[in-house]
Protein backbone atom coordinates (compact mmCIF):
# COMPACT_ATOMS: atom_id res chain seq x y z
CA UNK A 1 0.00 0.00 0.00
CA UNK A 2 0.91 3.51 -0.81
CA UNK A 3 0.57 6.25 1.39
CA UNK A 4 0.76 9.93 1.41
CA UNK A 5 -0.18 12.70 4.10
CA UNK A 6 -0.96 16.32 2.86
CA UNK A 7 -1.18 18.75 5.98
CA UNK A 8 -2.88 22.10 5.06
CA UNK A 9 -3.96 25.38 7.13
CA UNK A 10 -8.22 24.53 6.19
CA UNK A 11 -7.80 20.81 7.24
CA UNK A 12 -5.49 19.03 10.01
CA UNK A 13 -4.90 16.39 7.80
CA UNK A 14 -5.65 14.85 4.68
CA UNK A 15 -3.86 11.49 3.75
CA UNK A 16 -3.95 9.19 0.07
CA UNK A 17 -3.75 5.91 0.05
CA UNK A 18 -3.92 3.15 -2.71
CA UNK A 19 -4.56 -0.51 -2.06
CA UNK A 20 -4.57 -3.56 -4.52
CA UNK A 21 -3.60 -1.63 -7.49
CA UNK A 22 -7.43 -0.73 -7.64
CA UNK A 23 -8.88 1.24 -4.84
CA UNK A 24 -7.88 4.59 -3.73
CA UNK A 25 -9.69 6.54 -0.54
CA UNK A 26 -8.89 9.88 0.14
CA UNK A 27 -9.23 10.96 3.86
CA UNK A 28 -9.90 14.62 4.86
CA UNK A 29 -10.79 16.09 7.73
CA UNK A 30 -12.23 15.06 10.93
CA UNK A 31 -13.30 11.75 9.62
CA UNK A 32 -14.59 12.36 6.13
CA UNK A 33 -13.58 10.29 3.10
CA UNK A 34 -13.89 9.26 0.01
CA UNK A 35 -13.15 6.46 -2.25
CA UNK A 36 -12.15 6.46 -5.78
CA UNK A 37 -11.50 3.41 -7.85
CA UNK A 38 -9.15 3.16 -10.81
CA UNK A 39 -10.49 0.95 -13.86
CA UNK A 40 -7.44 -0.91 -14.38
CA UNK A 41 -4.18 -2.12 -12.11
CA UNK A 42 -1.47 0.16 -12.45
CA UNK A 43 2.32 -0.28 -12.00
CA UNK A 44 3.75 0.80 -8.78
CA UNK A 45 5.97 3.25 -10.61
CA UNK A 46 2.67 4.27 -12.44
CA UNK A 47 0.90 5.03 -9.24
CA UNK A 48 2.88 8.12 -8.67
CA UNK A 49 1.14 10.14 -11.30
CA UNK A 50 -1.99 9.48 -10.18
CA UNK A 51 -1.63 10.01 -6.95
CA UNK A 52 0.23 13.69 -7.32
CA UNK A 53 -2.71 14.31 -9.24
CA UNK A 54 -5.41 13.39 -6.66
CA UNK A 55 -2.82 14.78 -4.09
CA UNK A 56 -2.87 18.26 -5.94
CA UNK A 57 -6.68 18.24 -6.25
CA UNK A 58 -7.00 18.27 -2.61
CA UNK A 59 -4.40 20.29 -1.60
CA UNK A 60 -6.24 22.87 -3.97
CA UNK A 61 -9.70 22.52 -2.33
CA UNK A 62 -7.83 22.47 0.98
CA UNK A 63 -5.73 26.23 0.19
CA UNK A 64 -7.24 27.62 -2.70
CA UNK A 65 -4.62 29.84 -4.51
CA UNK A 66 -2.38 30.58 -1.34
CA UNK A 67 0.07 28.53 -1.46
CA UNK A 68 1.24 25.95 1.29
CA UNK A 69 1.79 28.54 3.98
CA UNK A 70 -0.53 31.47 2.49
CA UNK A 71 0.23 34.52 0.21
CA UNK A 72 -1.19 34.78 -3.12
CA UNK A 73 0.49 33.31 -6.23
CA UNK A 74 -0.37 36.31 -8.40
CA UNK A 75 0.01 36.67 -11.92
CA UNK A 76 0.94 39.45 -14.42
CA UNK A 77 0.26 37.52 -17.37
CA UNK A 78 -2.54 37.82 -19.55
CA UNK A 79 -4.81 34.89 -20.16
CA UNK A 80 -4.85 33.17 -23.15
CA UNK A 81 -7.72 32.68 -25.42
CA UNK A 82 -8.89 29.80 -28.47
CA UNK A 83 -7.88 32.43 -30.96
CA UNK A 84 -4.10 32.87 -29.40
CA UNK A 85 -4.25 28.65 -29.34
CA UNK A 86 -4.95 28.55 -33.18
CA UNK A 87 -2.84 31.27 -33.58
CA UNK A 88 0.07 29.43 -32.16
CA UNK A 89 -0.92 26.20 -34.39
CA UNK A 90 -1.16 27.90 -37.94
CA UNK A 91 2.25 29.55 -37.73
CA UNK A 92 3.72 26.15 -36.45
CA UNK A 93 4.68 27.17 -32.98
CA UNK A 94 3.16 24.15 -31.58
CA UNK A 95 4.13 21.22 -33.64
CA UNK A 96 3.94 18.21 -31.12
CA UNK A 97 0.24 18.56 -30.44
CA UNK A 98 -0.90 16.11 -27.69
CA UNK A 99 -4.80 15.01 -27.79
CA UNK A 100 -6.60 13.15 -25.05
CA UNK A 101 -10.09 12.85 -25.81
CA UNK A 102 -13.55 10.59 -24.33
CA UNK A 103 -16.79 9.12 -26.05
CA UNK A 104 -17.97 12.66 -25.90
CA UNK A 105 -16.19 13.38 -29.41
CA UNK A 106 -18.11 10.22 -30.40
CA UNK A 107 -21.59 10.91 -29.53
CA UNK A 108 -22.25 13.38 -32.73
CA UNK A 109 -21.98 10.08 -34.26
CA UNK A 110 -24.68 8.29 -32.93
CA UNK A 111 -22.77 6.34 -30.24
CA UNK A 112 -24.47 6.70 -27.06
CA UNK A 113 -21.65 8.08 -23.96
CA UNK A 114 -20.99 6.00 -20.76
CA UNK A 115 -22.38 8.49 -18.10
CA UNK A 116 -24.71 10.96 -19.44
CA UNK A 117 -27.99 10.61 -16.84
CA UNK A 118 -30.38 9.12 -18.73
CA UNK A 119 -29.00 8.04 -21.71
CA UNK A 120 -25.11 6.97 -20.82
CA UNK A 121 -24.71 3.48 -21.74
CA UNK A 122 -24.89 2.52 -18.04
CA UNK A 123 -28.06 4.08 -17.63
CA UNK A 124 -28.97 1.30 -20.21
CA UNK A 125 -27.61 -1.51 -19.40
CA UNK A 126 -30.91 -3.15 -17.17
CA UNK A 127 -31.60 -5.51 -20.44
CA UNK A 128 -28.53 -7.46 -19.51
CA UNK A 129 -29.40 -8.12 -16.39
CA UNK A 130 -26.58 -7.12 -14.53
CA UNK A 131 -25.96 -7.20 -10.54
CA UNK A 132 -24.48 -3.24 -11.11
CA UNK A 133 -23.94 -1.84 -14.67
CA UNK A 134 -20.25 -1.90 -14.64
CA UNK A 135 -20.06 -5.73 -14.09
CA UNK A 136 -20.17 -5.34 -17.84
CA UNK A 137 -16.63 -4.53 -18.09
CA UNK A 138 -15.41 -6.31 -15.16
CA UNK A 139 -13.04 -9.44 -16.69
CA UNK A 140 -14.28 -11.38 -13.52
CA UNK A 141 -17.84 -10.84 -14.48
CA UNK A 142 -17.19 -11.67 -17.99
CA UNK A 143 -15.44 -15.01 -17.31
CA UNK A 144 -18.83 -15.79 -15.17
CA UNK A 145 -20.65 -14.56 -18.23
CA UNK A 146 -19.91 -13.26 -21.51
CA UNK A 147 -22.80 -12.88 -23.11
CA UNK A 148 -24.25 -9.15 -22.20
CA UNK A 149 -20.58 -8.10 -23.00
CA UNK A 150 -20.66 -9.37 -26.98
CA UNK A 151 -24.58 -8.09 -27.04
CA UNK A 152 -23.09 -4.96 -26.02
CA UNK A 153 -20.02 -5.47 -28.97
CA UNK A 154 -22.35 -5.67 -31.41
CA UNK A 155 -23.93 -2.20 -31.18
CA UNK A 156 -20.68 -0.78 -30.44
CA UNK A 157 -18.76 -2.78 -33.11
CA UNK A 158 -16.72 -0.63 -35.51
CA UNK A 159 -18.51 -0.08 -38.53
CA UNK A 160 -21.67 0.50 -37.37
CA UNK A 161 -20.90 4.51 -36.73
CA UNK A 162 -19.07 6.69 -39.09
CA UNK A 163 -16.15 9.42 -37.73
CA UNK A 164 -17.54 13.10 -37.40
CA UNK A 165 -15.97 16.57 -37.89
CA UNK A 166 -13.96 15.78 -34.75
CA UNK A 167 -12.17 12.95 -36.19
CA UNK A 168 -11.08 14.39 -39.15
CA UNK A 169 -9.66 17.63 -37.62
CA UNK A 170 -7.60 15.06 -35.58
CA UNK A 171 -6.95 13.62 -39.12
CA UNK A 172 -5.77 16.78 -40.44
CA UNK A 173 -3.30 17.37 -37.43
CA UNK A 174 -1.84 14.33 -38.23
CA UNK A 175 -1.88 14.97 -42.18
CA UNK A 176 -0.05 18.29 -41.26
CA UNK A 177 2.60 16.98 -38.87
CA UNK A 178 1.60 18.59 -36.27
CA UNK A 179 0.14 14.90 -33.99
CA UNK A 180 2.91 13.97 -31.47
CA UNK A 181 0.04 11.80 -30.49
CA UNK A 182 -3.83 10.93 -29.66
CA UNK A 183 -5.11 9.40 -26.67
CA UNK A 184 -8.55 7.96 -26.71
CA UNK A 185 -10.66 6.42 -24.01
CA UNK A 186 -12.95 5.23 -26.82
CA UNK A 187 -13.22 1.63 -28.56
CA UNK A 188 -15.36 2.52 -30.90
CA UNK A 189 -12.47 2.74 -33.74
CA UNK A 190 -13.55 6.07 -35.52
CA UNK A 191 -9.88 7.46 -35.08
CA UNK A 192 -8.90 4.80 -36.88
CA UNK A 193 -11.82 5.34 -39.75
CA UNK A 194 -10.82 8.62 -40.09
CA UNK A 195 -7.50 7.66 -41.22
CA UNK A 196 -5.62 8.84 -38.30
CA UNK A 197 -2.38 5.79 -38.62
CA UNK A 198 -2.48 3.33 -35.53
CA UNK A 199 0.90 4.17 -34.47
CA UNK A 200 -0.43 7.58 -33.64
CA UNK A 201 -3.09 5.83 -31.42
CA UNK A 202 -3.24 4.99 -27.62
CA UNK A 203 -6.07 3.31 -27.39
CA UNK A 204 -6.06 3.81 -23.64
CA UNK A 205 -9.03 1.51 -22.95
CA UNK A 206 -8.32 -0.83 -25.70
CA UNK A 207 -9.60 -1.75 -29.56
CA UNK A 208 -12.05 -3.86 -31.18
CA UNK A 209 -8.67 -3.96 -33.97
CA UNK A 210 -7.57 -7.18 -32.24
CA UNK A 211 -8.75 -10.20 -29.66
CA UNK A 212 -7.00 -12.82 -28.22
CA UNK A 213 -8.24 -16.30 -26.86
CA UNK A 214 -8.76 -16.30 -22.78
CA UNK A 215 -7.55 -19.56 -22.47
CA UNK A 216 -4.67 -20.26 -24.96
CA UNK A 217 -3.69 -16.81 -25.31
CA UNK A 218 -3.77 -17.01 -29.21
CA UNK A 219 -3.90 -13.70 -31.26
CA UNK A 220 -6.68 -12.69 -33.98
CA UNK A 221 -7.56 -10.04 -36.29
CA UNK A 222 -10.56 -8.68 -35.32
CA UNK A 223 -12.06 -9.12 -37.96
CA UNK A 224 -12.21 -12.57 -37.19
CA UNK A 225 -15.13 -12.32 -34.58
CA UNK A 226 -16.95 -9.95 -36.59
CA UNK A 227 -19.19 -12.68 -38.18
CA UNK A 228 -20.16 -14.49 -34.54
CA UNK A 229 -20.41 -10.98 -33.05
CA UNK A 230 -22.74 -9.53 -35.30
CA UNK A 231 -24.75 -13.04 -35.29
CA UNK A 232 -25.06 -12.84 -31.11
CA UNK A 233 -22.68 -15.60 -30.75
CA UNK A 234 -19.87 -15.71 -28.33
CA UNK A 235 -17.17 -16.61 -30.73
CA UNK A 236 -14.68 -19.62 -29.22
CA UNK A 237 -11.11 -20.15 -29.99
CA UNK A 238 -11.43 -23.21 -33.00
CA UNK A 239 -7.80 -24.78 -31.17
CA UNK A 240 -9.00 -24.47 -27.46
CA UNK A 241 -12.58 -23.77 -27.51
CA UNK A 242 -11.74 -20.46 -25.07
CA UNK A 243 -13.42 -17.76 -25.49
CA UNK A 244 -11.76 -15.25 -27.62
CA UNK A 245 -12.05 -11.52 -26.65
CA UNK A 246 -11.34 -8.28 -28.09
CA UNK A 247 -8.29 -6.28 -26.53
CA UNK A 248 -11.10 -3.97 -24.17
CA UNK A 249 -9.20 -3.67 -21.45
CA UNK A 250 -11.52 -4.42 -19.01
CA UNK A 251 -11.42 -3.28 -15.22
CA UNK A 252 -9.14 -5.68 -13.10
CA UNK A 253 -6.69 -5.69 -16.52
CA UNK A 254 -3.54 -4.39 -16.97
CA UNK A 255 -3.55 -1.39 -19.12
CA UNK A 256 -1.64 -1.98 -22.87
CA UNK A 257 1.97 -1.22 -22.42
CA UNK A 258 1.38 1.45 -25.43
CA UNK A 259 -0.31 3.85 -22.96
CA UNK A 260 2.98 4.53 -21.14
CA UNK A 261 4.40 6.06 -24.29
CA UNK A 262 2.99 9.14 -22.14
CA UNK A 263 5.93 9.13 -20.09
CA UNK A 264 8.10 10.73 -23.11
CA UNK A 265 5.41 12.12 -24.97
CA UNK A 266 3.54 14.25 -22.33
CA UNK A 267 7.10 16.00 -21.12
CA UNK A 268 7.41 16.37 -25.33
CA UNK A 269 4.07 18.33 -25.87
CA UNK A 270 3.75 21.96 -26.98
CA UNK A 271 -0.17 22.01 -26.56
CA UNK A 272 -2.32 19.88 -25.17
CA UNK A 273 -6.08 19.37 -26.68
CA UNK A 274 -8.56 17.87 -24.35
CA UNK A 275 -12.00 16.48 -25.50
CA UNK A 276 -15.23 14.84 -24.92
CA UNK A 277 -13.80 13.67 -21.73
CA UNK A 278 -15.29 13.72 -18.16
CA UNK A 279 -11.73 12.79 -16.97
CA UNK A 280 -12.95 10.80 -14.21
CA UNK A 281 -11.43 7.09 -14.76
CA UNK A 282 -7.59 6.91 -14.01
CA UNK A 283 -5.21 6.75 -14.58
CA UNK A 284 -5.87 8.55 -17.76
CA UNK A 285 -7.45 11.61 -16.37
CA UNK A 286 -4.44 12.72 -14.44
CA UNK A 287 -2.60 12.61 -17.57
CA UNK A 288 -4.20 16.42 -18.23
CA UNK A 289 -2.14 17.20 -15.91
CA UNK A 290 1.20 15.77 -17.12
CA UNK A 291 2.47 18.51 -19.11
CA UNK A 292 4.99 21.03 -18.45
CA UNK A 293 2.77 24.38 -17.00
CA UNK A 294 4.11 26.15 -19.53
CA UNK A 295 2.36 24.25 -22.32
CA UNK A 296 -0.65 25.39 -22.73
CA UNK A 297 -3.67 23.31 -22.45
CA UNK A 298 -7.28 23.71 -24.76
CA UNK A 299 -10.06 21.83 -23.45
CA UNK A 300 -13.06 21.64 -25.72
CA UNK A 301 -15.81 20.03 -23.18
CA UNK A 302 -19.44 20.78 -22.24
CA UNK A 303 -17.68 21.43 -18.75
CA UNK A 304 -15.23 22.24 -16.88
CA UNK A 305 -13.41 18.96 -16.05
CA UNK A 306 -10.22 17.75 -14.12
CA UNK A 307 -7.34 20.68 -13.37
CA UNK A 308 -9.29 22.69 -15.79
CA UNK A 309 -12.02 22.68 -12.97
CA UNK A 310 -10.30 22.35 -9.58
CA UNK A 311 -6.79 22.98 -10.61
CA UNK A 312 -5.12 26.53 -9.89
CA UNK A 313 -5.77 28.80 -12.60
CA UNK A 314 -3.20 28.96 -15.21
CA UNK A 315 -2.40 31.75 -17.80
CA UNK A 316 -2.25 29.02 -20.80
CA UNK A 317 -4.94 27.59 -20.21
CA UNK A 318 -8.46 27.89 -22.50
CA UNK A 319 -11.79 25.93 -22.15
CA UNK A 320 -14.09 26.16 -25.40
CA UNK A 321 -17.04 25.34 -22.97
CA UNK A 322 -20.53 23.97 -25.22
CA UNK A 323 -20.89 21.27 -28.19
CA UNK A 324 -17.44 19.56 -28.86
CA UNK A 325 -17.98 19.91 -32.76
CA UNK A 326 -19.13 23.39 -32.36
CA UNK A 327 -16.28 24.01 -30.42
CA UNK A 328 -13.98 21.86 -32.81
CA UNK A 329 -15.57 23.70 -35.72
CA UNK A 330 -14.84 27.49 -34.52
CA UNK A 331 -10.90 26.12 -33.95
CA UNK A 332 -10.93 25.42 -37.34
CA UNK A 333 -12.36 28.09 -38.43
CA UNK A 334 -9.91 30.55 -36.27
CA UNK A 335 -6.98 28.74 -38.04
CA UNK A 336 -8.35 28.61 -41.58
CA UNK A 337 -8.49 25.65 -42.39
CA UNK A 338 -11.89 24.67 -42.72
CA UNK A 339 -11.71 24.62 -46.47
CA UNK A 340 -9.10 21.97 -45.94
CA UNK A 341 -11.14 20.05 -43.63
CA UNK A 342 -14.51 19.85 -45.41
CA UNK A 343 -12.61 18.76 -48.44
CA UNK A 344 -10.91 15.45 -46.37
CA UNK A 345 -14.48 14.58 -45.28
CA UNK A 346 -16.06 15.54 -48.95
CA UNK A 347 -13.33 12.74 -49.91
CA UNK A 348 -14.40 10.12 -47.19
CA UNK A 349 -17.94 10.54 -48.23
CA UNK A 350 -18.86 12.18 -44.99
CA UNK A 351 -20.73 16.04 -44.83
CA UNK A 352 -19.24 18.59 -42.14
CA UNK A 353 -22.06 18.81 -39.44
CA UNK A 354 -21.81 20.72 -36.18
CA UNK A 355 -24.33 18.02 -34.05
CA UNK A 356 -25.28 18.87 -30.67
CA UNK A 357 -23.23 16.16 -28.66
CA UNK A 358 -23.07 15.13 -25.00
CA UNK A 359 -19.65 16.20 -23.90
CA UNK A 360 -18.16 13.91 -21.23
CA UNK A 361 -17.68 10.34 -21.30
CA UNK A 362 -15.65 7.60 -20.04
Amino acid sequence: MTSLLILSRRFMFATVNIKNNRRLTLFQGKGLSRTYYASLKVPALHQKLWLLSLCQRTFHKCCGDRGLFGGGRGSAQTQQTLEDVAKSIRERECKRIVVMAGAGISTPSGIPDFRSPGSGLYDNLQQYDLPYAEAIFEINYFHHNPKPFFALAKELYPGNYQPNLTHYFIRLLHDKGQLLRMYTQNIDGLERMAGIPAKMLVEAHGTFATATCTVCRRDYKGEELHNDIMAGTVPNCPHCKGIIKPDIVFFGEELPQHFFLYLTDFPMADLLIVMGTSLEVEPFASLAGAVRGSVPRLLINRDLVGPFAWGPPRNNDVAELGDVVGGVKKLAEALGWMPELEALMAAQGQQVSAIPSRCTGL
